[in-house]
């Protein structure tokens, strides 16, 4: 029997404190450097969490590489990740980079319980979350072909891991939304004679 194909997807580190006082989407923003030297341990469990002979994949987004690198360097064997830029965060159009209050203040529709827009907003000159499925979920398909009965590790976002569990999964937006995906969690997907499962989603580093 061939072995299952399996995705691990890890939510970057967390950003710059400037920049999570903004809707900053696709934006391409920095890690918080004081955050990262307190989250060695996250990273030391990470590296010893993934699968040695995984493939690596990162986004363009600065903030999914330089987590990689943190990872890397608590233990992982380094290598180079392969862009992924499909995997790249929901684009925010015209509202990125807006202050959370201002932000509110634009949305169309109400914002879901769990997230600060609706599943189907979909802001001037941006995407809505049915869209970053649509091209997240491709990409995963790619992926899983690419690494057929083996192992690779996507650093990627909230959206786009939402975008991932909502195509492997057959959920709604709304229904996506409802997941967690906290920083530097992981979220393994599998694929098994044509059919997509879910081993974990949002396993956070131990505590302490």
């Amino acid at each position: 029997m061939t072995a299952p194909t399996r995705i691990f997807l890890i939510r970057h580190a967390l950003v710059e404190e400037s920049a999570r006082l903004t809707a900053y989407g696709s934006m391409d923003v920095a890690l918080c450097e004081a955050t990262l030297a307190r989250e060695r341990p996250a990273h030391e469990w990470l590296a010893r969490r993934l699968p040695r002979e995984a493939r690596w994949y990162c986004t363009p987004l600065s903030r999914t590489r330089a987590t990689a690198m943190a990872i890397f360097a608590a233990g992982y064997p380094a290598q180079e990740p392969i862009p992924l830029p499909h995997f790249i965060e929901q684009h925010l159009g015209e509202w990125e980079g807006l202050t959370h209050e201002a932000f509110t203040a634009v949305l169309r529709d109400p914002p879901h319980p769990f997230w600060n827009h609706g599943a189907d907003e979909k802001p001037p000159g941006g995407e809505s979350l049915s869209e970053v499925v649509a091209r997240v979920g491709p990409t995963l398909e790619a992926v899983a072909a690419e690494n057929e009965g083996g192992d690779a590790v996507i650093v990627a976002h909230g959206g786009s891991i939402r975008a991932a569990l909502a195509h492997a999964c057959g959920f709604t937006p709304y229904q996506a939304l409802q997941f967690s995906v906290k920083n530097l969690s992981l979220t393994r997907l599998e694929k098994e004679r044509g059919h997509w499962r879910v081993g974990t989603v949002n396993e956070e580093p131990p505590a302490g």
